[in-house]
Parts: structure tokens; sequence; C-alpha cells
């Protein structure tokens, strides 16, 4: 796995958010899936954690966001933890996985990653979280592999170009999209494996 991406553990991260803005808008659910790769340099999803997020102090929520998600806030049944806490669980696993493969850090993978990268590194800083184990602004993005793979750049439509079945109801849950954005790059890679596009003694 080091020696794939150049030291780098890729992990697909998901948010689902009270808006656009990284800096202003509320991180309501965040999910996370590391990757593990067999002895023939083919990927697969390995470990996933997700958690309901409760809106930091201020944060603002913009109702077609909640619309568009179909998330609630204020349920009480969510379960929803404290930004630092979910970041804490989930940078645990990753740093752990980190290192049980040999890599130096974490690349966040995501479908659009910079909109996921900006919200996390948003919530990283509010929590004032000191080890964040990964890369501040490089990223792997499903949307522009899917382009190139697939002629697609929907999540929904580049899982159904890669015969990876997608359900729309389960879609804009932080756990359900990313699982899916997890499988369809192990599937570009993959595929990118099977053509012999990677050699490691290069």
């Amino acid at each position: 796995m080091a020696g794939r991406f150049r030291g780098f553990l890729p992990v697909v991260i998901d948010v689902e958010t009270g808006g656009f803005n990284a800096a202003t808008d509320a991180l309501l659910e965040i999910a996370a899936v590391t990757m593990s790769m067999d002895e023939e340099g083919f990927l697969y999803p390995d470990e996933a954690i997700s958690f309901n997020v409760e809106p930091f102090t201020g944060a603002n929520i913009e109702s077609a966001a909640l619309e568009f998600t179909g998330i609630d806030p204020t349920n009480p049944l969510r379960g929803a933890v404290e930004e630092k806490e979910a970041l804490e669980k989930i940078f645990r696993i990753v740093r752990k996985t980190v290192k049980s493969t040999g890599c130096n850090r974490a690349v966040l993978v995501g479908h659009n990653a910079t909109f996921d990268l900006g919200f996390l590194n948003a919530a990283v800083n509010r929590s004032e979280l000191k080890r964040n184990p990964f890369h501040p602004f490089s990223s792997f993005d499903t949307a522009t592999l899917a382009g190139l793979a697939y002629g697609q750049t929907v999540l929904a439509k580049s899982c159904q170009s890669a015969g990876i079945e997608f359900d729309n109801r389960e879609a804009h849950s932080a756990l359900y999209d990313t699982e899916k954005t997890a499988e369809l790059f192990c599937a570009i890679v993959n595929r990118w494996q099977e053509l012999g596009g990677w050699n490691p003694f290069r």
C-alpha cells in the first residue's frame, strides 16, 4: 500500500452539512472508510465508521440543505456527538491503519473531494486538534476519476457505470455515500491495475 500512492493511505470521507460554506455552515454527518490491499495490488474497502454530529455553536444551517439531505438536526434520536469526539475517533482508526500499512499519512478520497476536505479541515481547526492524519490540501477526487474512467461525474451514475449497485433512496447519508465512493475508487484503481497501468518496480 505504501508504495502504491507514494506513502499515502487513501481514506474515503463524506460529510453532510448545513450548507456549502465550511467556515460558517454546520457539519451534520461524517463517515470514513479505510482501504486495504491484497497481495496482488488490488484495493478493497476495509473499516467503516460514521457519526451524526452536533452543529457547532453559532453554526449556520440552510433549510434547503436539510431538505436535500433529509436530516433533522433537532431529532434527539440522532445520537449526535460533538465534532471533536467524532474526529478523534475517526483519526484514531486512520492513524492505526496508516501505521499498519507502512504509510506516512492519509489522503482524503471524496466525490468532489475539495468540499469534504474543506469541511474536515474547518472542523479540525474548530476542535483545535493537533494530530490530523490527513494531508491538508491533497486529495483524490472520484468525480474526476469517474469522468475519466466512465464518462460520468455524478456518484449514482458513476457507480452504475462501474457495475456498482446504487440506491438513490439511501443517498445523501454520509455512511452510504462513503461506502459507495469507496467501492467506486476501488473499481477504478483495480481496473487500472488489471490493465497493467501501475508497476511497483518502476
